[in-house]
């Protein structure tokens, strides 16, 4: 089998809540995303998605998305795509770095997979391990009664896991957490999520402030080292996303005992075979993992159900439902969420059809 085509879309996804905003002061209305179909000679075709949050949250912007894709398609034409590990080998000797552009390459190859041996995308990540997957809500920045109004209204609809956005001025946050937790019951989850927005000083004062609280704190400085200092000064439990971007900082964290629980975006280390390596190390080391992305619509959300799903349950320790924070659908077939949970789809591959009238003009197409 070899790849024949390479084709992406740019599309736009809107919010359904019209912003969402995060540490610093940085929001998105509406998110710049692509999407990826590989075509073989067969007639085979696989479809990935790549929509980066913004352009100041990771090392990573949309243009940069298509941008990779023009250098690495004329690359794969004529590769196998069920060769997973080729591929990526291919992928990171023709461009080093930006794994934000290498992952929807990477994903449409898992979907071909699937779908040359009429299998779902988990059946091949390690078969199902869990039903259906709970989900987190992410609480967009806003005034303390905002967010707290926002998890009562998330919280009707079945999630019992919140993601309270702070990581801005110290003591707004502290009355964030405090006057969220204390409306959410005993058993629900609730995580102080600072996107690296705090200094060394804030976020000291912020976890001695909630000590009390059944509350976890993630990633409350910009780099490792700020995180590890607030690790030692808190015995809450301790998230990290953004500074665990490679298999070689998992493995330095997982060393340092750097954290109770890993962000996995699979964006951010280049698409579902790293994230697979990753997934399977934090097993290993018996570390939980939210199963998530940077952002992305129905075709991401997808991908985040196949790894999730083929995650055991005591350590999938939540996943993500992006295509319901949007108001535009970009494939059917997609996961939707049920009283705070979802399912991947049993159908081969990842289970989705790209809305092509949704999509419209390719805007990158590269032929063998």
């Amino acid at each position: 089998m070899k790849i024949a085509r390479i084709r992406a879309w740019q599309v736009d996804l809107p919010l359904v809540e019209g912003r969402y905003t995060w540490s610093d002061g940085r929001y998105v209305e509406t998110f710049d995303s692509t999407v990826v179909e590989i075509k073989t000679e067969c007639g085979l075709r696989g479809y990935g998605e790549c929509c980066p949050l913004g352009s100041a949250y990771l090392p990573s912007f949309a243009l940069g998305v298509r941008a990779g894709l023009a250098e690495l398609a004329p690359q794969l034409i004529g590769k196998d795509p069920q060769n997973l590990n080729q591929i990526n080998r291919t992928m990171n000797l023709a461009l080093r770095g930006h794994p934000y552009a290498k992952a929807p390459l990477d994903i449409a190859c898992w979907d071909i997979l699937g779908k040359s041996v009429d299998l779902p995308v988990y059946a091949l990540l390690g078969g199902a391990c869990q039903p259906d997957i709970a989900l987190y809500r992410a609480i967009s920045q806003d005034t303390v009664d905002g967010m707290a109004q926002n998890v009562m209204l998330y919280r009707g609809q079945g999630y019992r896991k919140f993601q309270l956005k702070v990581g801005g001025d110290a003591d707004t946050d502290i009355d964030r957490i405090r006057t969220v937790r204390a409306m959410l019951l005993p058993e629900d989850i609730l995580v102080a999520d600072a996107n690296t927005g705090w200094t060394r000083h804030e976020a000291a004062r912020v976890v001695s402030a909630v000590g009390d609280l059944h509350v976890y704190i993630e990633q409350p400085c910009l780099n490792f080292d700020e995180c590890l200092s607030i690790r030692g000064r808190t015995a809450l439990p301790f998230i990290l996303d953004e500074t665990i971007d490679s298999v070689e900082m998992l493995v330095r964290a997982l060393a340092k005992d750097a954290m109770d629980v890993v962000n996995l975006k699979i964006s951010k280390v280049g698409g579902l075979t790293t994230a697979r390596l990753m997934r399977d190390i934090c097993l290993a080391s018996r570390i939980p993992m939210t199963i998530e992305d940077t952002w992305g619509g129905d075709i991401t959300t997808a991908a985040i159900a196949h790894l999730a799903q083929s995650t055991p349950e005591e350590f999938c320790f939540s996943a993500t439902d992006f295509n319901s924070y949007c108001s535009v659908a970009n494939a059917s077939g997609a996961p939707k969420r049920i009283e705070g949970r979802m399912a991947a789809s049993a159908r081969p591959g990842l289970g989705i059809r790209p809305l092509f009238d949704v999509l419209k003009q390719p805007a990158i197409e590269i032929r063998a």
